[in-house]
């Protein structure tokens, strides 16, 4: 019977994920089927990160509106166990701080930080896409005395885990599309049952512009977009496709390519399409390292793997060079950075560059605003360091 539920769950979390949505609101609807079929105390912590850096971009728990600077520290600059970078990039995703301390978190800050809130187990669990892409992680908690969790609590979630990572990168798409503050924010269109345009966001007219065959003067969409759009309904009406969503590639007038995403929207009987225009594979941070350090693009794929939590001979087999090469590369990255160690330079990157944003999305979601998932690029020079 509870094998039963949670495949109805896993079905239920597939389909809720498709729909476009605002990201806090889709972490909200997660809760209550998380809350049917794997028994925690209070709420789930929702975290979404970069993939390119795996750096924590926002955070959604009901009954936290802010958390605490404590926290933020101790992931950056501690020596802790159980970092959500360390569980993104083990083996199985998944893992609680009972285990990865042999039974005894009490050793750790971490624990201790926990138990200030009530919650004595912790399980974490990353949400990595079927294409290997890391959105984000979900912390789950129980209170002391409740059952520890167990193996059939960590499939369930490792289960769950690409549907809700779809569900993160599409939120964050409709939420950077919704109020854009870069030149490359996704734009958004809606189309009604007879594939006329309904609304817009800002800057999608300019997307549109640049595919291939289309006549925005004269009304006449890109047969890319109308061809998602179709697609993205036919998926809606197909049981074996419980999201609907469906992804096309296609190469703009000025040969980059862009990235189509495609998906029903449930309401009031209607049979609109949402389709999303991204450019294909947006990195902000390597630019922005660039920019803000003035590092080397080879100082800068360093630097990069280095925040994912990668070791020097990790980064030398990616690089296809020598470990003695990184750690030349890390020298001079050090010096322009300002920094002595590699816990240091995560620290210094997250503070300058993410924690700005994390911040701005915990006011977006008391506000009701949607999430955006991208660094901040307007911030330059080096933050001082955080006291532990």
């Amino acid at each position: 019977m509870a094998t039963d539920a949670r495949e109805r769950a896993l079905d239920k979390l597939a389909r809720m994920v498709g729909e476009p949505t605002h990201l806090a609101e889709l972490w909200r609807g997660c809760t209550e089927v998380l809350g049917d079929v794997l028994p925690h105390y209070w709420t789930p912590c929702w975290f979404t990160v970069d993939p390119a850096s795996l750096l924590v971009t926002s955070h959604v728990h009901e009954g936290m509106d802010r958390m605490p600077d404590e926290w933020l520290v101790n992931e950056y600059y501690g020596e802790e166990v159980h970092r959500i970078v360390d569980v993104i990039g083990s083996p199985s995703g998944v893992s609680t701080l009972h285990e990865v301390t042999g039974g005894v978190p009490s050793t750790t800050r971490r624990w201790h930080l926990n138990m200030t809130l009530g919650g004595d187990q912790e399980m974490l669990a990353r949400l990595r896409t079927s294409t290997g892409e890391d959105w984000g992680l979900v912390g789950v908690y129980r209170e002391p005395g409740a059952p520890a969790f167990d193996e059939e609590d960590k499939r369930f979630l490792r289960a769950a885990g690409p549907h809700l990572a779809e569900g993160a990168r599409r939120a964050l798409l409709i939420g950077e599309a919704a109020e854009p503050d870069h030149p490359q924010a996704p734009g958004l269109v809606i189309l009604d049952e007879t594939w006329q345009v309904r609304s817009t966001t800002p800057g999608v007219d300019g997307w549109l512009r640049e595919l291939p065959d289309g006549d925005m003067d004269a009304g006449r969409l890109p047969s890319a977009v109308l061809a998602v759009a179709a697609q993205a309904r036919a998926a809606a009406q197909d049981p074996t496709r419980p999201s609907g969503a469906v992804l096309s590639r296609v190469r703009a007038r000025n040969g980059a390519w862009v990235v189509l995403h495609g998906a029903c929207l449930v309401e009031d009987g209607s049979r609109r399409v949402a389709v999303i225009v991204e450019p294909a594979a947006p990195d902000r941070i390597s630019p922005l390292l660039m920019a803000a350090y003035h590092l080397t693009p080879r100082e800068k794929e360093v630097t990069r793997l280095v925040l994912r939590g990668d070791s020097t001979s990790a980064i030398a087999r990616e690089l296809f060079c020598s470990p003695h090469t990184v750690q030349q590369h890390l020298k001079s990255i050090f010096d322009k950075t300002g920094v002595r160690s590699r816990r240091d330079l995560v620290g210094t990157v997250f503070f300058a560059h993410f924690e700005p944003r994390f911040r701005e999305n915990e006011q977006r979601v008391v506000a009701g605003l949607p999430i955006r998932g991208a660094p901040r690029s307007d911030l330059g020079g080096l933050p001082a360091r955080p006291r532990a």
